[in-house]
């Protein structure tokens, strides 16, 4: 008896006789040699049915030696930033504003992994959403800097192959989150800045628009408020802003890809073209298929200095921590170790979820095969 494979055909000699005697199994079907008598032609018949059917299970898509995930775990979480909100600060309306907001983003996401869309086109959508509602420090809604302008920073990562696109600095392109994309799959490069990017941006067709697009009342308020505080000499105003601001998104789809993306309008009174973590690969974003994906919120600057994103993957590859082993560390104890305060959500190789903060609030959702939730504080 033996297996035969891909498209082998039985060797005649002798005038078309075949030398092989016995039972060939090809694609599911079986013969018999003449010479066989009826009961020995019934035990191979059930010895090769057997055989078939062990070998279907060898080779399931969920079997541990291929070592791939359930591809029924598709998994997508998000968040619109991490900060100081407290429940007084939001009213009711306002915190129903971003639960609906939230719950538009991540069904659009899984939506597009439900139907069997690539996690990274489910990462775009959903960023996009965001970066198109004025509610959060992104696109539509981003901060002003010190000179009153807008500059916009945004990451996306494959996990796939690591093949990772970002930009920083620009102030026209709508959905910088596209161009970050744009920048992964249409150039050689990882980071774009500034007028190069907006240039790129350009080429790439995608949607320019007036810087004047950007401004909300909120956006200036929220200067004018700084700058008060900066008047008055009140120390540590930086940290009496009420959110760090940023929005993401982590997702796996049903071939086992992981990817990430964030996207931030800064610091607001940010200075001196200042460019924080989310730009930046494996700081504020990182996807590996070995591992997880992640994306962050806080003050960019110790993201940046404790590679915080590319913490998580490498504490689940190099030590095997599971994903809520490693991000309670990272959170709890790598960012803290130099005063950081935000927090991320990744999900791993297997669709678990984590969403991690050491402050008193992020905005924050996940979505699943079992369920569906939305939170704030």
């Amino acid at each position: 008896m033996r297996l035969v494979f891909g498209s082998e055909r039985n060797k005649k000699v002798n005038g078309g006789q075949s030398t092989v005697h016995g039972i060939t199994i090809f694609c599911g079907l079986w013969t018999v040699d003449k010479n066989f008598n009826k009961r020995s032609k019934l035990k191979i018949k059930n010895t090769c049915i057997s055989i078939l059917i062990l070998f279907s299970q060898c080779i399931s898509p969920n079997s541990n030696i291929t070592d791939r995930p359930d591809m029924n775990n598709i998994s997508l979480a998000i968040h619109g930033g991490a900060g100081n909100y407290t429940l007084s600060d939001l009213s009711l309306e306002e915190q129903k504003e971003y639960q609906q907001k939230l719950q538009e983003a991540l069904d659009r996401g899984y939506d597009i992994l439900e139907k069997g869309g690539s996690s990274i086109d489910a990462v775009e959508a959903v960023i996009r959403i965001l970066e198109d509602s004025p509610l959060f420090n992104a696109g539509k809604g981003a901060v002003l800097t010190s000179n009153e302008k807008i500059e916009l920073d945004a990451s996306i990562m494959r996990g796939s192959d690591l093949a990772a696109g970002a930009v920083g600095g620009v102030t026209i392109v709508k959905n910088p989150i596209s161009a970050a994309r744009k920048v992964m799959e249409n150039s050689p490069h990882v980071l774009l800045m500034g007028r190069g990017a907006e240039a790129f941006a350009k080429e790439q067709h995608l949607e320019i628009v007036d810087p004047s697009y950007f401004f909300t009342e909120k956006s200036r308020m929220q200067l004018q408020k700084i700058k008060e505080e900066e008047k008055l000499k009140l120390k540590n105003s930086e940290k009496k802003d009420k959110k760090f601001g940023t929005v993401g998104c982590v997702a796996l789809d049903k071939n086992g890809n992981l990817a990430a993306g964030t996207s931030t309008g800064g610091m607001v009174n940010k200075k001196f073209g200042r460019v924080g973590d989310s730009p930046i690969i494996g700081a504020g974003t990182y996807a590996d298929n070995r591992t997880c994906a992640v994306s962050c919120t806080g003050h960019g600057e110790h993201f940046i200095r404790n590679t915080i994103a590319f913490s998580v993957a490498a504490l689940m590859e190099y030590k095997g921590l599971s994903l809520e082993q490693a991000v309670d560390y990272v959170v709890e104890e790598k960012l803290k170790r130099t005063s950081g305060t935000g927090g991320l959500i990744a999900i791993d190789k297997e669709g678990n979820i984590a969403m991690k903060m050491n402050t008193p609030s992020m905005f924050r959702a996940y979505r699943n095969t079992k369920e569906s939730k939305v939170f704030i504080f």
